[in-house]
């Protein structure tokens, strides 16, 4: 990794130390190109001639994120988030009453809300899967948990407020096994650990572009396995999606049945050329770097007195939370801002059964990127034992 070049290309680095990656990243400048140059065309072309030229280059992006899963372009839709992503392909799933939802503990607390929801109107259940010893989904209960009510099993890879890398593949193939749709919330894992649809065994998968992958905010991907797609009915459709026939409307035969007609053509172009990136510094080669540097930094504050770190799990992400004894997690969070220096604050709603299970309040989460430096994480661990005096 060419660090100087990385860190020369991103132009926020030098004005603030950002540890808030898994809330959204810092773009690098290839992407800030790419969007601006596309919102030039539409001021002079006419935003629909625009996106008519640019069509090429988004099928371009398409192509590029396939491959950053192992899908096919056909698989891929563009989104506006992870979350409209997970909340199309959901709701395109029948329900009935007594049919039985798991999710891991982990589970995002948006997902968890339009679960919620649904189990109401339809008179579903939720149900959790136990975790193993170390705080992970296992895939041995879930084994014991399936029957014939179960309709989907939902898997956060990545929790929002830890490190804890959930056993995905090994839930999916209990999934699969069964024969009982599986969805992937992988968040938190896009643009730092490899993956690949196939070997996750997943029907579904949703992740956004803004953090890990340094993409435009208002940006995500919908991945649905094409021997999937017809079990899902999307909850709307326009031109584009479904065409009218006078026999009723013809969908399209991909992924495209989820993804609108009228979308910001620069963003998604911006979101290519972010992939793009990644793919070219090889994921491998960015989940190496990042896993040495959140385990240097766990190491750091660990060592601080009256500071407790958070994670669990046997493999984890470059997600770091901690709590600072008598010290607020809000109130950290603002004396770190003072001094140049961004982290998260995530609280229950973020991860509600995890949090509520462990006891867990509001906690400091530090999410490290690739384009930081050891001096960066000195800095940091130095700045919170400051607020200990």
């Amino acid at each position: 990794m060419d660090l100087a070049r990385l860190r020369a290309e991103t132009p926020g680095i030098d004005r603030v130390l950002h540890f808030n990656h898994a809330g959204g990243s810092l773009p690098p400048q290839p992407v800030l190109d790419a969007v601006l140059a596309h919102l030039q065309r539409e001021a002079v072309s006419g935003p629909i001639e625009a996106g008519q030229a640019a069509a090429p280059a988004l099928e371009e992006a398409r192509a590029e994120a396939a491959a950053l899963l192992g899908a096919t372009p056909r698989e891929i839709a563009f989104t506006g988030s992870a979350t409209q992503g997970w909340g199309l392909a959901f709701a395109g799933l029948p329900l009935a009453a007594g049919d039985r939802i798991l999710v891991g503990r982990q589970e995002w607390g948006g997902n968890l809300t339009t679960l919620q929801r649904a189990a109401s109107r339809t008179g579903a259940v939720i149900e959790v899967i136990p975790c193993d010893d170390t705080g992970r989904a296992s895939p041995e209960a879930l084994a014991g948990m399936i029957d014939d009510r179960v309709k989907l099993v939902s898997l956060t890879w990545i929790g929002a407020n830890g490190g804890l890398i959930n056993p995905a593949a090994a839930i999916g193939r209990v999934a699969r096994a069964a024969g009982v749709p599986f969805f992937v919330d992988a968040s938190q894992a896009i643009g730092q650990i490899p993956i690949g649809v196939v070997a996750l065994g997943c029907d579904v998968l949703i992740a956004p572009g803004r953090k890990h992958l340094r993409g435009p905010r208002g940006t995500g991907l919908l991945y649905v396995r094409q021997g999937f797609l017809d079990r899902l009915d999307p909850p709307y459709h326009d031109a584009r999606t479904a065409a009218w026939t006078p026999d009723g409307p013809r969908l399209q035969d991909s992924a495209l049945r989820f993804e609108a007609g009228d979308f910001p053509m620069a963003l998604r172009l911006g979101l290519g050329a972010a992939i793009r990136i990644a793919r070219g510094l090889g994921i491998d080669a960015i989940r190496a770097r990042l896993d040495g540097l959140a385990q240097g930094l766990r190491g750091r504050l660990a060592m601080i007195p009256g500071v407790t770190v958070h994670d669990l799990g046997v493999e984890r992400a470059a997600l770091v939370s901690f709590a600072v004894d008598g010290v607020e997690p809000a109130a950290l969070r603002q004396r770190l801002a003072a001094q140049g220096i961004t982290i998260a604050v995530n609280g229950v709603a973020y991860t509600p059964l995890d949090m509520t299970a462990r006891g867990l309040g509001d906690i400091c989460r530090a999410a490290v990127s690739y384009l930081h430096t050891e001096a960066e994480l000195d800095r940091l661990a130095d700045a919170v034992a400051a607020t200990r005096s």
